[in-house]
């Protein structure tokens, strides 16, 4: 498959100490995206080695070099070069020449012919050592289950995005690894696509087994964002008002105790859960109406919309 498109594409790769890659990946993404319309978009994440000097060098008119003021991460700097990037079509990839850009003709075939809005590659055996592929295997799937989302790779960089989807998702802390699913909560319909994937060519990997627990409290924030970004009062004012019915409960039965039988309550921990658990409910309930209003002022001051419209047809069926 390969559909060549008048439409600019922008590639876009964070880069961070990839001083022996760069060149090569430059020129492997040319080879494969001959006869297309593309510029390709360097974030350098405050390297410390020559990586921006090998990109300065090349002279390329289709590289284009942004140079970050300090390390910020792998999501703030794909969210730098999606955000600058001018494409109908933005491709992501990592720069450690893991990802092949051979597949990219192929994906886009399914966004251009077959409208996806996102095509996400599945890694076909991973050179990868099993220090990434067990946290990665555990990653996906949490978020399986977690989420619902069939994702098979949630970690494989390799994408293409059209241009409205891209610049709709809000990255930032390290959400780049849930960035399907991000995509998935704008509305975006998804395909996933086998890919290669080759060792790194050079340098070293800068993940490890602690990428189990951030993925497991980002995974927290984003299913808070996915179920009740819109109604958290359903959250915390349902917990809330449960907290302060157990707690007058139990404040009843040693109310009970207390008259009916004349027993001391005052040294019984009993008495301390029953006033924690109503003030801890009050607390919980308060919290929801404050996240009620803040979320009203969210959308509100910047005419935002819990929605979005994909495309509008009239009679016809062409689009208005």
């Amino acid at each position: 498959m390969s559909a060549i498109t008048d439409s600019l594409l922008s590639i876009v790769v964070p880069l961070y100490n990839e001083e022996d890659n760069v060149v090569l990946l430059t020129q492997k993404i040319n080879e494969s995206l001959e006869g297309y319309n593309y510029q390709i978009v360097y974030v350098d994440d405050f390297s410390t080695d020559k990586t921006r000097i090998k990109v300065k060098e090349m002279d390329d008119k289709r590289v284009h070099l942004i140079e970050l003021k300090k390390n910020y991460g792998q999501s703030l700097a794909l969210a730098a070069g999606i955000d600058y990037a001018e494409g109908e079509y933005i491709i992501t990839m990592d720069g450690d020449l893991q990802n092949d850009p051979s597949d990219i003709p192929n994906m886009l075939e399914y966004a251009i012919t077959d409208e996806f809005d996102v095509v996400t590659g599945i890694r076909q055996k991973r050179k990868d050592s099993l220090a990434k592929k067990i946290p990665s295997k555990i990653a996906n799937f949490l978020v399986r289950r977690v989420t619902k989302l069939d994702i098979k790779d949630n970690g494989c960089a390799l994408k293409v995005f059209t241009k409205d989807i891209a610049k709709s998702l809000n990255l930032y802390g390290e959400m780049h690894r849930f960035i399907t699913l991000l995509a998935h909560l704008e509305g975006a319909q998804i395909k996933q696509v086998p890919v290669k994937h080759h060792a790194r060519h050079a340098g070293v990997s800068k993940y490890g087994l602690e990428r189990v627990f951030k993925v497991v409290a980002d995974m927290m924030l984003l299913l808070f964002i996915r179920k009740y970004f819109q109604r958290p009062i359903h959250l915390f004012g349902i917990f809330g008002v449960l907290l302060v019915i157990l707690g007058i409960l139990i404040n009843v039965y040693l109310l009970v105790v207390k008259l009916g039988f004349g027993q001391d309550i005052g040294t019984r921990p009993l008495l301390i859960f029953g006033m924690m658990f109503i003030v801890g409910g009050i607390q919980l309930f308060t919290i929801g109406i404050v996240m009620e209003l803040l979320i009203r002022t969210y959308y509100e001051s910047q005419q935002k919309r819990p929605y979005r419209i994909k495309k509008i047809s009239i009679g016809d069926g062409k689009a208005a």
